[in-house]
């Protein structure tokens, strides 16, 4: 038997290489039903051809909703003055996904509503752009009509069926530094049709990102966000080979799933809703407290530099400032300059700089009711949220001028009312010379320093501010940094509360611009 061992070794050497050499030249769409285990495909050993996937090479690709076993349209509700009309799929045993789209749904409506005075009408349509291996995909086309006319925002939300998770686009990213990495690319495809100035790595810019039939990553930014208006829909696509290396591992998932087409899907069964599903920020997510500096530690000096009033056209120099010495800063902005900035606004959030709020239009919040200021801080609140994604805990009252009413406003809203110790009236004196001797001899442990960056003689203090304060050793933290968690309607005055803080902050709040 020996003679015969080598000719047997041949044999089988051979057929692992003819297996080989077939599943080598098999066309892509066929698949075994035991290569791909999911409640979508059949199992058993049997060879099941799938169908390419559909869409526009510009676009994400587009799956046939009436695949999809038991899909339903459900119809948002929003009590509200805007005319609104707003779909969004509800599948058999998805209950997580189709809770999360209506809350989501209703928080961009009233976005819209409270922060455009002329919003008229909004509405919303779905599609589909996967359902496969246990993954959705679902992107939306909202149509905002206000007094400037009509504008189109679109985004992409990815639900996992095993989990019971739904993630936002950035999900797919590998982390903040990837994020970072995509956003250079896109910048540099888009070139000169875009304000490429304006893009930064954040989670609202970021929003609706997929992959075309071809497998290329698509990202689209919403009319007027990255270019101008006129040219609608701003949007890239990348070469696959480009991107991998900054994908998650959800991302990849994503992108086996979204290229090949679907003949049907059904989710078997609903997930452990029992267990903690917490998925933590998102890329793009900037904490304004990072943990990066401890203020509690006793041999750590901070203080929290606090700008108001803005952006406004020197704040990008004061962000450069800031910058070249590492400090962070906290802006209580006012919503008609972010309107008027928001890039500076995205810049600001994008370098890790706390954003709060200062209400629209600058009322003494006491003198009016609390329908009105409600209102005022509500408008604030949903510019910021539209422009960076992130949603403001803390306010402080314009002049300092706050009482019950104001707390319990502040209260139901969810923001803490953040005062001052030092005010260094730089918008009475424009001296920059004496707004930094007054800034840096107030400078102790705690310090809450007020400021406002629509002065150039405040830009031109902060350079020596921010100078002395590192070569104090001094860390320039975020007012969260400074202190922590806060209670909504409580008032801070500085790091180190006592119980006079407050009366002695009223004594002063009327002699202060705020």
């Amino acid at each position: 038997m020996a003679p015969d061992r080598p000719l047997a070794t041949a044999a089988l050497a051979l057929a692992v290489l003819l297996g080989l050499l077939i599943m080598a030249t098999r066309p892509p769409g066929l698949l075994t039903a035991d290569s791909a285990q999911s409640s979508d495909e059949p199992s058993g050993d049997e060879e099941v051809t799938l169908p390419p996937a559909e869409g526009e090479p510009d676009g994400q690709t587009v799956v046939d909703p009436g695949s999809v076993s038991g899909l339903q349209e459900e119809e948002l509700s929003y009590d509200g003055p805007v005319d609104t009309s707003v779909t969004y799929p509800a599948l058999p045993r998805a209950e997580p996904l189709t809770e999360y789209l209506e809350g989501r749904l209703s928080d961009e409506v009233a976005a819209f509503d409270h922060a455009n005075p002329g919003a008229d009408s909004y509405r919303a349509d779905w599609n589909l752009t996967a359902a496969r291996q246990g993954l959705v995909g679902v992107r939306f086309v909202a149509t905002e009509s206000d007094s400037e006319g009509e504008s189109e925002r679109f985004s992409t939300y990815w639900y996992d069926t095993g989990q019971g998770q739904v993630h936002g686009s950035t999900h797919l990213l590998d982390g903040q530094e990837a994020l970072t990495a995509l956003n250079t690319l896109v910048r540099e495809e888009l070139g000169e049709d875009a304000h490429t100035s304006g893009m930064y790595p954040i989670s609202a810019l970021y929003d609706s990102i997929g992959f075309n039939p071809d497998g290329d990553l698509v990202v689209e930014f919403d009319t007027g966000q990255v270019a101008p208006a006129s040219q609608g829909r701003t949007h890239a696509v990348l070469d696959h080979s480009e991107v991998e290396p900054l994908l998650s591992e959800l991302g990849n998932r994503v992108h086996e799933a979204a290229t090949v087409g679907v003949d049907t899907f059904e989710i078997a069964e609903a997930p452990d809703t029992g267990r903690d599903d917490s998925l933590g920020p998102a890329p793009g997510t900037i904490l304004p407290d990072d943990g990066s500096v401890d203020c509690t530690d006793t041999g750590t000096t901070c203080v929290a530099l606090t700008f108001d009033d803005g952006p406004g056209g020197g704040t990008p120099q004061l962000l450069d400032t800031l910058g070249r010495h590492d400090a962070r800063a906290t802006f209580f902005v006012t919503g008609h300059p972010v309107q008027e900035h928001p890039e500076t606004l995205r810049r600001a959030y994008a370098e890790g700089h706390e954003i709060a709020n200062h209400t629209l239009n600058h009322p003494d919040l006491t003198s009016i009711g609390a329908d009105e200021a409600t209102m005022d801080l509500s408008s604030t609140q949903a510019l910021v949220l539209r422009e960076t994604g992130y949603e403001m805990d803390l306010m402080r009252p314009p002049y300092g001028a706050t009482d019950g009413g104001v707390a319990a406003v502040s209260e139901e809203m969810g923001l803490a009312q953040i005062l001052w110790s030092v005010d260094t009236n730089d918008w009475l004196h424009r001296d920059a010379e004496k707004v930094a001797d007054t800034a840096l001899e107030g400078a102790d442990d705690g310090a809450i320093i007020l400021m406002h960056d629509i002065h150039s003689t405040t830009i031109t203090a902060a350079e020596e501010i921010v100078q002395e304060l590192e070569s104090r050793g001094v860390e320039m933290v975020t007012v969260s940094q400074l202190l922590g968690s806060t209670e909504p309607g409580e008032r801070y005055t500085d790091g180190v509360p006592e119980e006079g803080d407050q009366e002695d902050a009223d004594e002063g709040a009327d002699a202060s611009d705020g």
